[in-house]
């Protein structure tokens, strides 16, 4: 039995990760964080991880990135390891979970789901090939229309696994409209679209002379991500300090 803390536990992808654990035998959720208890929760909901008095094998967070140094700083003091999903951390939040993997494990993945971790997989293998044949590389993302942050963190991470493939010699754009100048060789266009209720899709172009090859994964559910982020916790549990990816997961 693994015994989890919900960080953003009355958000959405909190709510949907509360439903499937109430049907995986193998996971318990223990209680819940976040600045709102609505009384619905079936578990003890505080405001911080900080207060929480249930013994927890994990927390798993799919909060604000305004709420992860917090919870890094809880996590920590508690020795918790932490399945970190929030997206869209600045440099200086990045820099904080790495300090932190030195004392407590730390699973953080851009993107929970399978399909899109074979996919990171994927583009590297075309990105030998096509790249180093001259085709140009763009990757267009969209998601619902009250995702704060763009790109989103999965194009990122789509992008820095195709440019870990070519040995780091590209670099990224992300908005052509402010130069009027041929497209470089060595770039990787990223675009974002954000409207309705697209739940996710991700698509990578390698455009080349008379020829276009495309790898597109489109999430219909969160329950997705919601699924990958509890295989997450059971794989997490009593793991030794360190950085760990959905990669450790599914392989």
């Amino acid at each position: 039995m693994t015994k989890i803390i919900m960080n953003g536990c009355m958000g959405y992808m909190g709510r949907v990760i509360a439903d499937l654990a109430q049907k995986d035998s193998q996971i318990e959720i223990v209680a819940g964080v976040d600045i709102v208890d609505d009384g619905k929760a079936d578990f003890p909901v505080y405001r911080s991880v900080g207060e929480v008095v249930e013994e927890a094998d994990v927390v798993v967070d799919f909060s604000s990135a305004k709420a992860v140094n917090q919870l890094l700083k809880d996590c920590r003091a508690k020795k918790l390891p932490v399945v970190l999903c929030t997206t869209g951390l600045s440099e200086e939040q990045l820099a904080l979970v790495e300090e932190a993997s030195g004392e407590i494990a730390i699973l953080k993945s851009a993107n929970m789901s399978l399909g899109i971790n074979v996919l990171l997989k994927l583009v590297q293998d075309a990105a030998k090939v096509l790249a180093n044949a001259g085709f140009d590389m763009e990757i267009v993302e969209k998601h619902h229309n009250r995702k704060l942050d763009a790109p989103s963190g999965t194009a990122l991470a789509l992008a820095d696994s195709i440019n870990e493939a070519m040995d780091g010699q590209y670099h990224y754009v992300f908005d052509r409209s402010q130069v009027s100048q041929k497209r470089d060789s060595r770039e990787i266009g990223i675009s974002a679209v954000r409207g309705g209720t697209i739940v996710g899709e991700h698509e990578i172009l390698f455009a080349g002379t008379d020829e276009v090859i495309e790898f597109k994964h489109t999430a219909f559910s969160r329950a997705i991500f919601a699924k990958g982020a509890l295989e997450a916790a059971k794989f997490l549990k009593g793991k030794a300090p360190g950085r760990y990816q959905m990669a450790d997961v599914i392989a």
